[in-house]
């Protein structure tokens, strides 16, 4: 219902209409808007409701799955990896141990690494390396040599340092194994992040609904005049008009359709949003995108996309969506952000 009216300066006037109820126990939302007089540039918007007996909720707001979520998921690849590290451990601590069972059970040589020196040089004969004077009935043990006092000894044992067995040394993973370890990693982060992207890519998809689990927040569906909640902004769809009464037709053909928003910014910092992400829906399914060169012809050449909305504040302003043909459009999709679930309203 429109009115058409001239309000002189700090005058009021009161205008009554009747609404007809369209069942027992349900509301009836009647929004109302004050537009100037080429009725394209809203200059104010109000709603009221009234709530029916055993009202259920207008707005129905569909979670998505938990296990979908993005904690969950980086939880589940943090487990994963944990799994993967200890697995890896325990195999390499029993090959260690394998491995050094089999070379303890190797004999080594003499106790404590030492070499017995014969008292013969390498590679020589016995009694060449004797003093001369000294050799068979001339010297020796038990040969009587003068002037000694006892028994010469034929060899003397020289300790040695040890030389750490390969089984003693600290053994390190195996080169292969560092690197299966190192690629099974990179492949499993790879892995989730393409995985995650196909998904958000593939919810963008029209033929999925928004809480597909790719979105950030959860979709709310409402009707013309309610106000509807998303992660940033608070979206309130007043009135939805279609044809040449209310812009002329656009200059590369299709019929223009204006929509009235009201657009509340709920979060503590300044939110960009884009038109490409507002979009119009037809019964057939298909949609447009919000036609912002023509949203800028009705807003005055201000460009309402250009400019982020401010913390706390709430702008009032028409989009412009042109459709191809004749039919108007069923639902109208608004968000904020690209990964945002948005907000649906039911025009039709």
């Amino acid at each position: 219902m429109t009115w058409r009216l001239r309000l002189p300066a700090k005058s009021t006037t009161t205008l009554h209409t009747a609404l007809s109820v369209p069942g027992p126990g349900r509301s009836v939302t009647a929004p109302t808007c004050v537009y100037g007089s080429d009725g394209t540039r809203p200059i104010d918007c109000a709603t009221a409701t009234w709530v029916g007996a055993a009202t259920a909720p207008a707005a129905q707001v569909t979670a998505a799955p938990a296990w979908r979520r993005p904690p969950v998921l980086l939880g589940a690849f943090t487990a994963l990896l944990v799994v993967t590290a200890g697995v890896v451990w325990w195999a390499v601590w029993r090959r260690r141990r394998r491995t050094a069972a089999g070379s303890a059970s190797t004999p080594t040589g003499t106790p404590g690494g030492g070499a017995v020196h014969t008292g013969v040089p390498e590679g020589g004969v016995p009694g060449a390396g004797m003093p001369r004077g000294a050799g068979h009935g001339q010297g020796g043990p038990g040969h009587g040599i003068p002037g000694r006092s006892g028994p010469v000894e034929r060899g003397t044992v020289y300790p040695r340092t040890a030389v750490p067995s390969p089984a003693s040394r600290r053994r390190r993973p195996p080169v292969w194994l560092v690197v299966g370890v190192a690629a099974a990693v990179l492949a499993g982060v790879v892995g989730v992040a393409a995985w995650s992207a196909t998904q958000r890519v593939a919810a963008i998809d029209t033929a999925k609904q928004p809480t597909s689990g790719a979105w950030v927040g959860s979709s709310v569906t409402g009707a013309l005049g309610q106000p509807l909640r998303e992660t940033a902004f608070e979206f309130t769809v007043y009135r939805v008009s279609c044809g040449a009464a209310v812009l002329p037709p656009a200059p590369g053909g299709g019929r223009p359709c204006l929509a009235t928003v009201g657009v509340r910014n709920l979060t503590n910092e300044d939110q960009t949003w884009h038109g490409q992400l507002q979009r119009a829906y037809l019964p057939s399914g298909n949609w447009v995108a919000a036609d912002e060169d023509a949203t800028r012809v009705a807003n005055l050449g201000r460009d309402v996309f250009s400019q982020p909305v401010a913390a706390g504040r709430r702008v009032l302003l028409p989009l412009v969506f042109t459709m191809r043909g004749d039919e108007p459009p069923e639902r109208l999709e608004l968000r904020s952000g690209v990964f945002s679930a948005g907000v649906r309203v039911d025009v039709a």
